[in-house]
Order: structure tokens, then sequence, then C-alpha cells
């Protein structure tokens, strides 16, 4: 990540310096037992900071492409973690942990159990998701909301997708038209188009960083497909209806 992008997260924090930790934290990695599994995190850097948890993307992915931004615990706590079922976390199979709600449960656990009172919060993609909806649930305990990659109206989202698939080659977009519409999503064809599309639009490394790799490698597909759907263009889980858009400014941060 660019210095520039490490500044500009940090001017945000820096806004919002009110919370401090009511015990100090302790760095290092541990898990959290939440329901049936244990929650992997881990806590780098002990400034005088309010700390900062970080929520990855997916859902079903882990927080493994997170780690360049613990650069910010040169001056407060930086906590990452995997949500319950994915990467170091410990995988699940109860569909009624897969909801937004047990998201935001598995979050706010995670603060109590560090002793964190109040904190700055930054979300990528998925994570602005669980960020919107944890900060509605409990807004006094937000100093600041950053959104990466947000999405915020997954109609929009998916729009947003189509159009940027649409300026494609010919041949990735006819693989992605033919094999939705058989539902073969499984198809090497098929995957190679979405990690075409993944490369053109998610990340244009080259070739991706070890965060990245580790990322893939511990993806969970059983809660993405779930929640979400197949891939990136189909939306077909409960996720395909969110959008908090009318919500936005009720966020008082």
């Amino acid at each position: 990540m660019s210095r520039l992008a490490l500044a500009t997260v940090a001017l945000v924090f820096a806004a919002g310096c009110a919370g401090t930790p009511e015990t100090p934290l302790v760095p290092g990695e541990g898990y959290l037992h939440f329901k049936e599994g244990r929650m992997w995190y881990q806590v780098v850097g002990s400034g005088p900071g309010t700390p900062v948890i970080m929520l990855h993307g997916g859902p079903g992915f882990s927080s493994h492409y997170l780690t360049p931004l613990t650069a910010l615990a040169d001056e407060r706590p930086v906590i990452i973690y995997d949500q319950l079922g994915s990467g170091r976390s410990d995988p699940t199979t109860d569909s009624t942990l897969w909801t937004e709600a047990a998201f935001v449960a598995q979050l706010e656990a995670l603060r109590d159990s560090l002793g964190i009172s109040t904190f700055h919060l930054l979300g990528h993609s998925w994570g602005t998701m669980l960020g919107t909806q944890y900060y509605f649930a409990h807004p006094d305990r937000v100093v600041s909301l950053v959104l990466s990659s947000p999405a915020l109206s997954i109609p929009d989202w998916l729009a947003d997708g189509r159009a940027l698939l649409a300026t494609m080659s010919d041949s990735v977009q006819q693989a992605v038209a033919k094999y939705e519409a058989s539902g073969d999503y499984a198809s090497p064809e098929y995957q190679a188009a979405v990690m075409a599309f993944y490369q053109k639009f998610v990340s244009r490394a080259e070739p991706w960083s070890v965060y990245s790799d580790s990322t893939f490698a511990a993806y969970n597909p059983k809660i993405y497909g779930y929640m979400w759907g197949p891939s990136e263009f189909p939306a077909t889980g409960p996720l395909q209806g969110f959008d908090v858009t009318d919500s936005l400014s009720l966020i008082r941060v």
C-alpha cells in the first residue's frame, strides 16, 4: 500500500481520538470462542491512540490481505480477525451463523472480549456492509467509520459489475453468459473468465502478493455461495437486496 493511502487512512483515524481501551491491549494472536467455533484475531501494536478494528471482505474470505495496514500500528493498536468460518478461524456448517446479525454479534463479542470501549472501524467490500450494520447497532462504540470499496447498494454493485464486464473481451463475456445460462459455475472456462475479471478490476498486481494468495487459499466458498452467490456477477443469496443508501445520513461520525 502506498504512503499516500496509509496517510489518508491515518488522517481519518486522527480526526477521532476520544476513546481509549478500558484495559491495555496485549499484542499477539489469539482465539475467541463464539457459538460453535473459535475466531482467530491478532492485535498489532500498543500505541496510545484509539484502536482500529478491520473487517475483511467476502463473505468467506480472510484478513490476510489486510496485513499491510498493520503499518498503522505505530500509533495505535490494530486488530484484524478472520470472521468465523473462514481463514484461520474454525470452519462452520451452521447456516444460522451466516447472517448479517451473526457477523455483527461476532464483532461485538470480539470488542467485549478485548475490553475495548470505543474504536475506529475500517471495512472493505463485504466488510463495509458489516461495518454499517455494526454501526447502526452500536453507534456509541464507533469513533470513525472508514468504508473502502463500499458495497452499500447491491443492486448498484451488480449493475456496476456488469458494466465492467462489458468492457472485457468477447471471449470472457461469452464464457460468463454461457455458463450462467447453464448454471455450470464450476466450469474451468467460467472460473478462468472470473479470474480474468479479478485480475483487471480487483487486483492488477503481477504476481499477486503473498497476502492476496493466502486470502484466496483460505477462502470458504460455502459461506460466499450461501450469502452472496456462485460468483461476483449473479447475487442469489440473502445479500442480493442489501441497500443502506437511504440510511447513510444517520451515520454521525
